[in-house]
């Protein structure tokens, strides 16, 4: 797993507005240099923030994509995912 990717994605998301408007325009571009895993990157460009967190991401960063409203993802949306992911990762 790659989760040092996902994370650097967030991160750029938050401090590079070039970027931040490269995964509003096409984010599936914007992320092919990474080196994310499939399951890392189909979550990713579906915004299922609540798989990457159960694949080791944090969600502080998982929360730039909702701030800036990219994926799909908004403040509701982003906790929608979140709550299940911290409930299945609580069980196991």
């Amino acid at each position: 797993m790659s989760t040092y990717a996902v994370h650097k994605v967030c991160w750029l998301v938050h401090h590079d507005p070039e970027f931040r408007e490269r995964m509003r325009q096409d984010p599936a571009t914007a992320i092919a240099d990474f080196r994310l895993t499939d399951e890392e990157q189909t979550a990713l460009l579906a915004g299922d923030v609540g798989s990457l967190a159960l694949m080791g991401a944090h969600g502080y960063l998982l929360g730039f994509l909702q701030r800036y409203r990219l994926l799909g993802l908004d403040r509701d949306r982003y906790l929608e995912h979140m709550r299940p992911a911290k409930l299945r990762a609580r069980s196991e």
